[in-house]
């Protein structure tokens, strides 16, 4: 039977009818004790840097949320996870704290906290002189704001915060007040499902083509367009920092997006308009663009954007999109077009164009035109200058051009030119600063500007600061991390005439992450966090290199339990997730350090180490090829890093090839499904919110850009659930029951586990209620941890010896 025909068959045949009842009715589980007190070991805080360089906000996160926290109510509607009582996206992790610190004294004040409500989270103005945090209570959500001077003496802004399309508010240029999106002061009740039918629900296609992504939590109903009507529409008003006075700026609307232009007079405003989709969220709806004074009166409708179909797979939008100020200017507007129809595979010398309008009501110029897909603009300080990232799809590739933009006699300098995925050459990110408007745009220092990156080598990452020359292009390292060390720069606060001003977050293997000041030869201490998980010290961890069959370099970290004895064989788990790569080079970099603080929470594969097992995490599993066809060999290529994997485990003595396991989440799940259909290398697998069956991903998965009607073959080879019948060793599949990913429905467990049984394997499958792609719950995570020890302790740690084989394809 030809491929083709069989995949055909295999769509519309039913599956096989075999029993699906559950196991047990049994209530949330515990792991070992130990594994209880790692994961409710509290986290520290986080700090953000005030603008002005003097101030920390410190944010103390809650420890796992309970399970009746992540089943508050919910509405799915339009792509989006609405909190009904909250008017706000759905969360289920707050923050116990929060605080300023005085980095110059050191001295930390607390800020006092409404009773019953929570802390959603805490920014800057960009001024440097309030901070405002937003609040949840059973009211609803709360805004606040408090001088850095007095943060104990803070005074609620708004009550009635609605931040179901955006932030919920926003600084003015000059900080004196903020823009707040609100409940409608007039809405009533939200609208009810009608008890009898009024009609069918009807779809009609045109012929057009339009390929979309398997979207989810989408529309379905005139009463789910009503739902999202009523709890995403908000009014704009104004409210003045020194008395509170609340100004109405816009009426009821459905605001996806409000910014003020840089001089304060104008704001650009987005609304979301009918009509709605049932096909894809709410950020593809149809929407109109117009700049209104600031007092509310449309000035201009810049654009009316319409409802994203037609769109070609991996393209973007005809005509303006992207559309926002131009910062260093009173009120010019930029956007960029698509010359290529928004077609990424028409060859076309320029595919995007950058166009400006100054002032938004005035002459529309070309500022330049790209020759690949124009990906962001960063600003320069100096006002004139800017950095244009630009992709190449088809080389996976990344290129920075420097451009004058009000000099369009300046020639471009491209200033970056690398593969996406060369960790080696990435020469770091232009670091920015906050101007007088709010605006964030790259620092500039006389000639230079300053980069700071992870500098990946093939001892593993050890993050640098360097200033660039924008004359000469030339680099200059200015500081990196020791060796044995692992210190990332968190902020560049000042660039003194001794040398750069700057902030780093500082860990070991054995120190927490704390930071550090560095001011010439300086170092100073802001933080000292204790070590949370002191019983966790006995662990060790380096990274071990390794080649595939065909000669790629691979890599991994190699982590064995505290107590380990040298020369033990102990039962190995190795935890993955595949990459595509264009080239081998890149493909056999490392990335990560084995220097990092070891911190283990949530539902971490990482607490496999308290009960005795070693693991081989981050291991490399490289797909390379043609940005086309790479999939094709997809099977080949993870057994073959798999087997390396094992084998450098067992050549360094430290695993026992007849007891290893496998496991990922997402797509590193659907890799340790295909895994133990197409190899023998394995006792057994977890396999974590993953996609088995291809067919259901149509237009495309992860890299792969042909549709399944395109290369039928491919996506029968590389699923799964149409291997079910060789999946012979155990797999655990977990699942939130309402993951909202693109392409790991639910049902995608499911219709594996249903496979698998029917064909005799072994499985078990979890779902965890009311869990999505991640689990959140303090329950869902204990529950998940118990289940993954225990499938590996009866399969590979007790189970019986996996004879080793070196034939591992097509069992």
């Amino acid at each position: 039977m030809k491929p083709s025909l069989l995949l055909h068959t295999l769509l519309v045949a039913p599956l096989p009818l075999v029993s699906t009842h559950m196991v047990d009715d049994e209530a949330y589980r515990l792991p070992p004790p130990e594994v209880v007190e790692l994961v409710d070991a509290a986290s520290p805080p986080s700090l953000s840097i005030s603008p002005d360089g003097r101030w920390a906000l410190g944010i103390e996160p809650d420890t796992l949320p309970s399970i009746a926290d992540v089943s508050r109510p919910m509405l799915r509607l339009a792509g989006l996870r609405i909190d009904p009582a909250a008017n706000a996206r759905h969360r289920s992790s707050f923050n116990r704290g929060l605080f300023v610190r005085d980095l110059t004294s050191g001295e930390e004040t607390h800020v006092l906290l409404p009773m019953g409500s929570r802390l959603v989270g805490a920014r800057w103005s960009h001024t440097s002189r309030h901070f405002a945090y937003t609040t949840l209570s059973a009211s609803g959500t709360s805004l606040w704001v408090a001088r850095v001077s007095a943060p104990r003496a803070a005074f609620e802004v708004s009550r009635r915060v609605s931040s179901v399309l955006g932030s919920g508010y926003q600084w003015s240029p000059d900080g004196t007040s903020l823009i707040v999106t609100e409940v409608p002061a007039k809405r009533g009740a939200p609208p009810v499902k009608p008890l009898v039918p009024t009609g069918p629900n009807v779809r009609e296609t045109s012929g057009s083509s339009s390929p979309l992504r398997t979207y989810q939590d989408l529309l379905s109903s005139a009463h789910d367009e009503a739902l999202f009507e009523h709890y995403a529409t908000s009014e704009l008003n104004r409210i003045d920092l020194s008395n509170g006075l609340r100004t109405p700026v816009g009426p009821p609307a459905l605001y996806s997006s409000v910014s003020s232009s840089p001089d304060g007079e104008h704001l650009l405003v987005t609304t979301i308009q009918r009509p709605f989709s049932y096909l894809m969220p709410a950020y593809l709806f149809g929407h109109n663009v117009e700049v209104w004074d600031a007092d509310g009166q449309i000035e201009k409708r810049v654009v009316r954007v319409p409802i994203a179909e037609g769109i070609p797979l991996h393209g973007v939008r005809t005509g303006p999109r992207s559309i926002g100020w131009r910062p260093g200017h009173p009120a010019t507007l930029v956007w960029t077009e698509a010359l290529d129809g928004g077609d990424p595979k028409k060859e076309v010398p320029h595919r995007d164009r950058c166009m400006l309008a100054e002032p938004f009501g005035g002459e529309v110029r070309e500022a330049f035109r790209t020759e690949f897909r124009l990906r962001g603009i960063s600003w320069l300080q100096d006002g004139h200058r800017a950095l244009a990232r630009e992709y190449d799809r088809d080389r996976r590739w990344n290129l920075i051009w420097l451009r004058d933009i009000d000099n369009p006699d300046a020639k471009p300098r491209l200033i970056e030119n690398r593969s996406s995925n060369d960790r080696y050459g990435d020469p770091g990110s232009p670091l920015t600063l906050v101007d007088a408007s709010g605006d964030r745009l790259v620092r500039v220092d006389g000639p230079w500007i300053h980069r700071s990156g992870q500098g990946a080598g093939p001892a593993g990452a050890r993050p640098f600061l360097d200033r660039q020359n924008l004359e000469t292009l030339k680099s200059e390292r200015l500081w990196q991390c020791e060796e044995k060390t692992y210190e990332s720069v968190a902020a560049l606060i000042n660039v003194t005439a001794s040398g750069p001003v700057f902030m780093t977050r500082y860990e070991t293997a054995s120190k927490p992450p704390n930071y550090r000041l560095h001011s010439g030869e300086k170092v100073q201490a802001l933080t000292d966090h204790a070590d949370p998980t002191p019983q966790l010290r006995g662990i060790t961890k380096q990274l071990v290199t390794y080649e595939r069959a065909d000669g790629v370099a691979l890599s991994s970290i190699l982590y064995l339990p505290a107590g380990y004895e040298e020369g033990t064989r102990l039962p190995l788990v190795v935890w993955a997730y595949p990459r595509e790569f264009s080239d081998p080079k890149t493909a056999g970099q490392v990335g990560g350090s084995p220097h990092r603080f070891t911190r283990i929470g949530g539902s971490s594969h990482l607490f496999f180490l308290t009960q005795g097992y070693a693991i081989m995490d981050a291991a490399t599993m490289p797909v390379i090829g043609d940005a086309e066809t790479m999939n094709d060999t997809f099977i080949e290529q993870i057994v073959a890093a798999a087997q390396a994997a094992i084998d450098k485990a067992v050549e360094m003595g430290v695993a026992d090839p007849t007891r290893v396991g496998v496991g990922g989440h997402s797509y590193g799940a659907f890799m340790t499904a295909n895994l133990l259909a197409h190899c023998d290398l394995f006792s057994a697998g977890v396999a974590r919110s993953g996609a088995y069956n291809r067919t259901l991903t149509p237009f495309g998965f992860q890299s792969e850009r042909r549709t399944l009607w395109e290369a039928p073959e491919i996506y029968f080879a590389i699923s799964p659930f149409m291997h079910a019948n060789k999946i012979n060793e155990p797999i655990l599949l977990l699942h939130g029951e309402i993951d909202n990913n693109s392409g790991t429905f639910p049902v995608q467990s499911s219709r594996l586990y249903q496979g698998i049984k029917g064909n005799g394997g072994t499985a078990r499958l979890v779902y965890l209620p009311n869990e999505s792609h991640g689990y959140r719950a303090r329950e869902s995570v204990l529950h998940t941890l118990a289940e993954m020890i225990d499938w590996f302790d009866k399969h590979v740690k007790n189970g019986s010896p996996k004879p080793s084989s070196s034939d591992v394809l097509d069992k």
